[in-house]
């Protein structure tokens, strides 16, 4: 069994697509297959089972991906311990929520590059949930989150900044020159919000459905979308101060005066804790704890 059709399978496990995995990988995607075949003779079962146009990991498959990664996993460690080389280098993969990406780590990203070109960054985005699992499946190597301080047998988990969150509306909207805005003001009100599994709409859904309140909600997978939504007039947003910091400084969006329930957030960074810390892996993690120690930042408050 070769390492390299190791890594290949893992590959595919992630990507559940032979095109995508050959891209990834610099692969002609007959090599792919072949290699997923040499696997499955060499094993004796099958690993991949095609659903109609879909492919996924079978029975066989799953078992073995959790060896795969500890394998993968060992190997780069001897790679880095052996030789005596602590220079950080080779690939880091990073689960990140997409606000976080956005507004937050995007100039921090840029300067580690900067500073360690050897370290290549591949970055995966999804929902807080998702990506503390994928690093416990050795999926990602870390992740950054945006939620509660959480607590997790399989990882450690470090909260690096508290995130101010704002509720807003447009600056016409009838609730704007409140001095107290509570739950049961916001009653009726349609509502903006992120994709379900995302923290803090699961806080701010949870105070209004305490307060009794009915709203409307209209869901997006994107920030951004939110923020023209709320432009436009269509509804009120509750969104991290980092991700509105220009729309609420031009005056586009206003925030309300929140008196309800307080939404405790944080950046968190996540790794697994049995995982051996590669020196780029350290690196960045220094690297990050310093800039985001460092991150100053100044919002407009409420009135």
């Amino acid at each position: 069994m070769e390492l390299r059709h190791l890594r290949t399978f893992k590959t595919l496990a992630e990507e559940l697509s032979y095109t995508r995995t050959a891209e990834r990988l610099s692969y002609a995607q007959s090599s792919v297959t072949a290699q997923i075949q040499t696997l499955e003779r060499e094993f004796g079962v099958r690993l991949i089972e095609r659903i109609g146009k879909r492919i996924r990991l079978t029975e066989a498959g799953e078992r073995l991906l959790r060896y795969a990664d500890d394998i993968l996993r060992l190997t780069e460690e001897a790679f880095a311990v052996v030789p005596g080389d602590t220079a950080p280098r080779g690939t880091l993969t990073i689960g990140v929520v997409e606000s976080l990406c956005t507004y937050r780590l995007a100039p921090v990203f840029m300067a580690f590059r900067a500073q360690y070109p050897q370290v290549e960054l591949l970055f995966r985005t999804g929902i807080c949930a998702d990506l503390r699992k994928q690093v416990a499946q050795g999926h990602l190597d870390l992740a950054f989150t945006l939620e509660e301080c959480c607590e997790d047998d399989r990882l450690s988990c470090e909260a690096l900044k508290t995130e101010p969150m704002l509720l807003l509306a447009h600056p016409d909207h009838q609730l704007v020159e409140t001095k107290s805005v509570s739950p049961c003001d916001l009653d009726g009100e349609t509502i903006l919000v992120t994709e379900p599994g995302c923290s803090y709409r699961s806080m701010w859904e949870q105070s209004l459905a305490a307060a009794g309140c009915t709203n409307p909600k209209i869901e997006f997978a994107s920030v951004e979308a939110i923020k023209q939504f709320a432009i436009a007039g269509l509804g009120v947003t509750l969104l991290p101060a980092m991700a509105v910091k220009s729309e609420v400084e031009s005056g586009l969006l206003r925030p309300l005066a929140w008196r309800g329930p307080e939404f405790p957030v944080v950046t968190q960074m996540c790794w697994r804790k049995d995982k051996w810390l590669t020196p780029a892996q350290r690196a960045f993690m220094d690297f990050t704890r310093e800039a985001l120690l460092d991150y100053g930042s100044t919002f407009p408050a409420a009135r």
